[in-house]
């Protein structure tokens, strides 16, 4: 099997539109400016895959925090625009977008502590299994593989943001799944400190640190 690309669902960092709830801890330049390095670290993961790879974003990066940064990073991928009513529907469209014949390895900005590793082992599962999930502590997941890109149409189907969510997937994924470790991705301020202990030398973790002094 060919290697499958993989997907980056991203929305740019700006300032009162990105982690709104840690916003609420740090204000909103900081949960933006974290939001920022966890699309870099992401980023840097998937340059250290070595698979080829898509970006589907959505939001005006002029008005973004690390614009510049971020902008020389997209540089490296393909991007295309995220299009669909529903956030299924944009992630269905994005993995039609995204599909070269190989299938797809999809993860979103919210899980900065995610590893080149981490994507070659979705990569390698992929081979064995017809799907790929990637669970997350809060019930939904952080990771999705498909061998075919429209196997990605059943998320429209999906209650996004739910505790729900990774159960509801797995049940509409191509059997069986395979499974690769639980992470926990970034909602509020505690989940952003104990994701940057995990990654200590990230942008992200960085980026908390400054943080810590406003919370």
């Amino acid at each position: 099997m060919s290697a499958p690309t993989v997907l980056v669902v991203a929305k740019a960092p700006v300032p009162g539109l990105a982690k709104t709830r840690v916003a609420r801890t740090v204000g909103d330049d900081s949960a933006a400016d974290l939001a920022a390095a966890a699309l870099l670290d992401t980023l840097d993961a998937v340059r250290g895959s070595d698979l080829p790879a898509v970006v589907a974003l959505t939001g005006d990066l002029s008005e973004a925090a690390r614009s510049e940064e971020i902008v020389a990073a997209l540089d490296a991928v393909r991007v295309v625009p995220q299009e669909g009513e529903t956030f299924g529907d944009r992630l269905a469209q994005a993995h039609l977008d995204a599909d070269a014949g190989h299938g797809v390895v999809q993860i979103g900005m919210d899980t900065p502590q995610v590893t080149a590793d981490d994507l070659l082992e979705a990569t390698a599962l992929l081979e064995r299994w017809p799907s790929v999930l990637g669970p997350a502590e809060d019930g939904g997941w952080w990771l999705l593989g498909v061998r075919n890109g429209r196997d990605a149409s059943a998320l429209t189907s999906v209650r996004m943001s739910t505790s729900f969510t990774g159960q509801h997937t797995r049940t509409v994924l191509p059997h069986p799944v395979g499974e690769l470790r639980r992470l926990c991705d970034v909602d509020t301020w505690a989940d952003a400190q104990a994701v940057a202990r995990q990654a200590p030398a990230s942008r992200f973790a960085a980026a908390v640190r400054a943080a810590e002094i406003l919370a």
